[in-house]
């Protein structure tokens, strides 16, 4: 299935419809090869929608689709490079030396160059998508138009918690749950576990959280944690969260004997109630070095585990296993009034309920199918809407029983054209991870995904924390929670399976143990197999296309977990970074944090597209070329625990369009002319700077800035005279 075409063809005309895309193609004399490629997509624009939904029936039309997005990306990566140049040239006007300004005037005369070039690609792209369009008769498209809107449902963000009014069905559950925690331990063992067990979707999760915040198991136990899990269980990144809070001293320099010791001590004589949430490992080893971890609790301890698998509840068990059952048709339908409707308006509707009914009964009684139908039926009063999801050709598709992917792709098949792209991002990360709104922002905004209005004088920024918002009113992600300078939240593992699915066809997570065939057409990649080695990633790497515009290699789920240098990537040195360099010189995405080169190349510089970069936690790192400021279009740039690095590059003024910088430096003073140039920055972080003593007197002059925040630098003192910063939201450290 492709995906997306008609997301990508809306970014080109929305690209070729600009006003600084009219300037610059009358500048470099395109205007009229950009006027009949946009004609061109536009006409085949109006038949996407209709081709997309139909390819589930059709092969055939799935590959056109797919040649045609192929098509669209080289367009978007051609305007790209028309305005990367012309930035590049208004930067060498105002920064660069004579013999640059010289030979960019010369240039600009040459018949054989960069105009001309652009110009014949442009003409070669509008052919191909006119010959690609040609046979689109054949397969009898309608035309349609995006006619979506946001729709966000007012109510509260939670966490770990979840309101009692969103918990139905499950009362006798929880009853039967609390009596087992309220009972006294066993003479044999301080501390009981009982799974909570069941498919994907079926509310073990909400139904832990019910008991974890009762008013009952909040008197009965001294202490109460809640830990998300992960298919790795790694004991001490687990012990770890078991110790952060708000309040706590920093735990990453920590050893596991260190780790284990301050467990033990927190737990001792204590009666507490450990939550274990999505336990996927079956490893028996693993649980009992958990286990022996916590036996310091008092008689009566409990631990919950929710999990989808009987042999890991069969492991963890010290008696009960809890089989959560599928929810009565009734509830279904109390649940999905609860989420289609505010404040019992559902009695307005007496012929929604009806078709409500027929709908629930398809969800075979799975809460979070029966939920995020819900959300998708909000505000939607029109019986041809509801009508619309109950005979949804979706439905016909073959599933098991167990499977509820058909109805949250409902969800997704109505989300408007601009949220489709950004959801399938999202994919790029792996399941359990704890997402954070700003750096997924930066990486939308990355790759061209955040859609401003015509007239609009809003920021990047708060456009993506639109979107991130819009998905939790769809109850596309869960647990949106406000930490000040951004939003953290998760997405559950059914929805992950969804986000891989509709993405599959140009995103691309490896995983350890999770090959797959065809590379050819991935533009996003994210690799997480820590085992690789140096060899194995250049292999890889040798099976994608030049078109890939993300690289990112993450470990870490928790954004306050920071691993061990012996759990680095192990293929992350100067040859992996050069193959980034020479083979995808369309790169607009490279993270390589944790990573273990010394050295970045100065042939950075050729990666003239590139809008996000980082190298955080670099511990080898000691001086950046020069050439990284001739990324002039780079946004977001974090440089942050590179602990040995000496100083800030050279011409980092040159980077006029950076929007986040976060550094660490062994620098006292930071250069004038230097950061205090960057007009653009709306967040900037200094994070283990120990010698820093004072900022550029200039630094006042970041009137468009927004979130500073220091960390570690305990010789900063105080900030210039005369800093206000008045759209600054969120300051720590400072």
């Amino acid at each position: 299935m492709t995906e997306l075409a008609f997301s990508v063809a809306e970014k080109v005309i929305e690209r070729l419809a600009s006003l600084s895309c009219e300037v610059i193609s009358l500048r470099w004399g395109i205007a009229s090869d950009l006027k009949n490629l946009k004609l061109t997509m536009s006409t085949l624009k109006a038949v996407l929608l209709d081709a997309e939904e139909k390819q589930a029936k059709n092969r055939h039309l799935s590959v056109w689709l797919g040649e045609l997005k192929d098509v669209f990306y080289d367009a978007m990566d051609v305007l790209d490079a028309v305005e990367c140049e012309n930035q590049r040239r208004e930067v060498m006007k105002k920064h660069g030396t004579t013999v640059q300004q010289v030979h960019d005037f010369v240039s600009s005369f040459n018949p054989f160059g960069f105009n001309y070039q652009m110009s014949h690609k442009i003409r070669e792209i509008r052919e191909s998508v006119e010959k690609i369009g040609a046979v689109r008769s054949q397969f009898h498209l309608e035309e349609r138009f995006d006619d979506k809107r946001i729709v966000h449902r007012e109510g509260g963000m939670s966490h770990s918690f979840v309101p009692p009014s969103y918990v139905i069905g499950r009362g006798d559950d929880k009853e039967k749950l609390i009596d087992f925690l309220l009972q006294p331990g066993d003479d044999d063992v301080n501390v009981s576990v009982i799974p909570i067990v069941g498919i994907g979707g079926m509310g073990k999760t909400v139904l832990a959280q019910s008991v974890y915040n009762d008013e009952r198991a909040v008197i009965n136990f001294d202490s109460r944690t809640w830990v998300c899990m992960s298919k790795d269980f790694n004991v001490l990144n687990l012990a770890k969260e078991m110790l952060i809070n708000p309040a706590s001293r920093s735990i990453n320099d920590l050893s596991m004997d260190q780790v284990q010791v301050s467990v033990r001590d927190s737990l001792k004589g204590k009666n507490f109630l450990l939550v274990l949430d999505d336990v996927w490992n079956d490893d028996r080893s693993k649980w009992i070095d958990l286990k022996n971890l916590l036996m310091e609790g008092a008689k009566g301890s409990k631990i919950v585990v929710t999990t989808r698998d009987h042999k890991v509840a069969s492991m963890m068990s010290t008696g009960l296993i809890y089989d959560i059952e599928v929810l009565p048709e009734d509830d279904c339908l109390s649940l999905l009034l609860r989420w289609a409707f505010s404040g019992g308006e559902e009695k307005k509707y007496p012929k929604l309920v009806e078709i409500g009914k027929e709908i629930v009964k398809k969800c075979k009684g799975v809460p979070l199918a029966v939920k995020t139908l819900g959300s998708l039926l909000y505000s939607k009063s029109e019986e041809r809407d509801w009508i619309f999801i109950r005979d949804s050709e979706k439905w016909k598709l073959e599933q098991k029983d167990d499977d509820i992917l058909h109805s949250l792709r409902l969800s997704y098949d109505q989300l408007p054209s601009y949220l489709k792209p950004c959801f399938a991002y999202c994919s790029l990360y792996p399941k359990g991870h704890i997402y954070e709104s700003i750096e997924l922002t930066q990486s939308w905004m990355a790759n061209g995904l955040l859609q401003m209005s015509k007239g609009s004088n809003q920021e990047f920024e708060d456009i993506g924390l639109q979107y991130v918002k819009e998905l939790f009113s769809r109850s596309l992600i869960e647990e949106l929670f406000d930490v000040g300078h951004c939003f953290i939240f998760k997405m559950h593992d059914l929805v992950h399976d969804l986000s891989l699915y509709v993405a599959q066809s140009d995103h691309c997570l490896i995983e350890k143990d999770n090959g797959r065939n065809n590379y050819e057409k991935i533009r996003h990649l994210s690799i997480l197999d820590e085992t690789l080695g140096v060899d194995g990633a250049t292999t890889l790497l040798d099976k994608f296309s030049n078109g890939v515009r993300t690289i990112r290699a993450r470990l870490t789920k928790h954004p306050l977990i920071i691993p061990k240098q012996d759990e680095f990537p192990l293929y992350i040195y100067e040859d992996f970074v050069e193959i980034c360099i020479s083979r995808f010189k369309y790169l607009r995405l490279l993270d390589l944090v944790f990573s273990c080169f010394e050295v970045l190349p100065s042939s950075i510089s050729a990666l003239k597209h590139l809008r996000y970069l980082s190298f955080g936690g670099n511990k080898e790192i000691k001086k950046l070329p020069n050439s990284i400021c001739d990324l002039q279009n780079l946004e977001t740039l974090v440089l942050t625990l590179c602990e040995k690095l000496e100083e800030l590059p050279r011409d980092i003024r040159k980077m006029i369009n950076i929007r986040v910088l976060l550094v660490s430096t062994k620098q006292k003073y930071l250069p004038n002319n230097g950061i205090e140039c960057l007009r653009s920055l709306r967040a900037l972080g200094f994070m283990k700077c120990p010698k820093l003593e004072s900022l550029p007197e200039g630094i006042q002059q970041l009137i468009n800035l927004r979130i500073l925040g220091f960390s570690d630098c305990e010789s900063l003192i105080s900030l210039p005279r005369g800093c206000k910063w008045e759209k600054v939201s969120h300051a720590s450290g400072a």
